[in-house]
């Protein structure tokens, strides 16, 4: 195993090239394929954990991971993430032909794992918001403003000013090292110039000495949840809430699916709503107008981008059932009769018109994690 990762490494833009090139093979299938789901989805489901794997071992090397970045010991949670999601389409194309209507059953147990995957990723992460369903690492990046050193959670304080950690902080909240820091400081190279032309070995001696005297604002101890609860407050409690909706959201669809079946109206309003509370908890505890004793959330660029990403998502409801049968597919199909008499935009229309039809029939459930 060891070899196979030395060589990815080493060749990442060879194996890259060959990962587009099979992923692009899956479209020339013999036609024999095309009787049963299972065979192209099982080539697409290996290819797509192949891919996962080996940008895992990229990411992971050693000479290229930069600070803060994940212990390549550790459990790789955006490994595991990556290979269920692309297990989880042929895990219902299986179940749907072999099992019918308790396919729900499996897809379920496969969201459950997820959840579990991800909450533990979550915690394990010190609460940060998770990227692309915990498929990317959020790491906070060294070349970000100074004061983000003393972040925790991404919170500011009030007026926008960054918070340091609260064992930075005395009891009335300010940070006793300024003044006593400074005056040792002082001292210190005070006495050092007095006496390096005289004995200097006596500041090599000092140097372990200041460097203990130096604020240790480069360790960042993990915020807990008590952590969060405690210094953030209500804005802490409502960002965590927000995660853990859009965390166990496709479990909830899943599981209301299974109850009251696909063509219910129960299960896409219920998967609707733990979206849109989700994303107004996020809302609020970001947005700009805070009391002043409050704490605003501050995000990243990363999660900005998350941000618009999983309101981006929220056009999946336009495919899930009963909205796609009832609404979608049928203006779908009186765009394509409108547009079938124009050469060749037309026939695109046509291909196009097919594919999502054809897409959202083969796949019922669309999780959109």
């Amino acid at each position: 195993m060891e070899a196979y990762k030395t060589w990815v490494r080493r060749n990442k833009d060879y194996v890259h090239s060959l990962e587009s090139l099979a992923n692009g093979l899956t479209w020339l299938l013999p036609e024999r394929f095309s009787t049963s789901e299972i065979g192209p989805e099982a080539v697409t489901a290996v290819l797509g954990i192949v891919t996962a794997v080996n940008e895992h071992i990229i990411d992971t090397a050693p000479s290229e991971r930069h600070p803060g970045s994940a212990d390549p010991s550790s459990f790789p949670y955006g490994l595991c993430i990556s290979a269920l999601k692309d297990l989880e389409t042929l895990i219902e194309v299986v179940a749907e032909q072999y099992y019918g209507d308790k396919k729900w059953n499996f897809i379920a147990v496969t969201e459950a794992i997820k959840v579990i995957v991800r909450l533990a990723l979550f915690r394990n992460s010190g609460y940060k918001m998770l990227l692309h369903g915990g498929e990317t690492p959020n790491v906070e990046q060294s070349s970000d403003d100074s004061s983000s050193q003393h972040r925790i959670g991404g919170f500011l304080g009030p007026g926008g000013h960054h918070q340091r950690p609260g064992w930075f902080q005395n009891n009335h909240g300010q940070n006793p090292w300024p003044t006593e820091g400074r005056a040792l400081s002082a001292l210190s190279r005070f006495g050092e110039r007095a006496r390096s032309m005289s004995d200097p070995a006596w500041v090599r001696r000092m140097q372990p000495q200041r460097a203990i005297m130096e604020p240790p604002t480069s360790t960042i101890k993990r915020p807990t949840l008590s952590m969060i609860l405690s210094e953030k407050g209500v804005n802490g409690a409502l960002f965590v809430l927000g995660e853990i909706l859009f965390i166990t959201r496709p479990l909830i669809y899943v599981l209301f699916i299974r109850r009251y079946g696909i063509r219910s109206w129960i299960p896409w309003f219920l998967s609707l709503s733990v979206d849109l509370v989700g994303f107004g908890f996020l809302s609020h505890v970001t947005k700009s107008g805070m009391v002043e004793r409050e704490q605003k959330f501050h995000l990243s660029a990363s999660e900005k981008d998350e941000v618009k990403r999983r309101k981006l998502l929220w056009a999946l409801y336009l495919m899930r059932e009963p909205f796609f049968g009832k609404y979608t597919r049928q203006k779908l199909e009186s765009t394509e009769r409108l547009l079938e008499p124009v050469p060749l935009i037309g026939i695109l229309t046509g291909k196009i018109v097919e594919l999502i039809i054809g897409a959202q029939t083969r796949y019922t459930y669309m999780s959109g994690s």
